[in-house]
């Protein structure tokens, strides 16, 4: 039996593998980079991705430049004990969530309550009480099931309900119930007492 060993290959047939594996690479490569333009990244996409998203951040930024103006407002009306002080930043605070649309899931919950909230009792301290029950109906329709607690525990709807007089005739037992500030209790109960009288 006899063994043969394969002849090296001519130099013209190890050109002509090299040629072809070239050129197979060059192709490849070109399929590559062309799926790359016409796959999944459509360039018109790709611009109108950007344009709502630099929108959704302008609308973003416009809400929180509302609520720090609203915010000094407040402060000035604290300071001042003025009741127009306080309509106007509730006035500004109620309009900041007026222009969010899609971007309004990018602001936490939590904070659009706080500015709505905060319009709320500044209407009423500003004395415009109809606006304040407005107001304060579109925070129970829009956070339905949410509420807000101030620095003591106490409920903001409670208070509120209480406050705007949307609760039934509270017997001076029920008090103890609700969930809003001790002031708010003994004021609603002096007025209970003198509404008796």
């Amino acid at each position: 039996m006899t063994l043969s060993i394969p002849s090296a290959p001519s130099s013209a047939s190890a050109a002509n593998g090299l040629r072809r594996f070239a050129t197979l690479s060059g192709v490849a490569l070109l399929l590559g980079a062309c799926s790359t333009l016409t796959g999944n990244d459509d360039p018109l996409n790709d611009v109108s991705f950007r344009e709502s998203r630099f929108e959704q951040i302008q609308s973003i930024n416009a809400f929180e430049a509302c609520r720090d103006e609203g915010l000094t407002l407040d402060g000035q009306a604290r300071n001042r004990a003025s009741a127009g002080a306080f309509l106007n930043s509730a006035w500004v605070l109620d309009g900041c969530g007026d222009n969010l649309g899609s971007a309004a899931s990018a602001v936490p919950i939590a904070e659009r309550m706080r500015v709505h909230a905060l319009a709320t009792l500044n209407y009423f301290k500003g004395g415009d009480v109809e606006q304040a029950r407005r107001t304060f109906e579109g925070f129970k329709g829009t956070y339905p099931d949410n509420d807000l607690y101030f620095g003591d525990g106490s409920s903001f709807i409670e208070t509120t309900e209480v406050l705007l007089g949307r609760t039934d005739s509270i017997s001076f037992g029920q008090f103890a119930a609700l969930n809003v500030n001790d002031s708010v209790k003994s004021e609603m109960r002096r007025l209970n007492h003198w509404k008796d009288k």
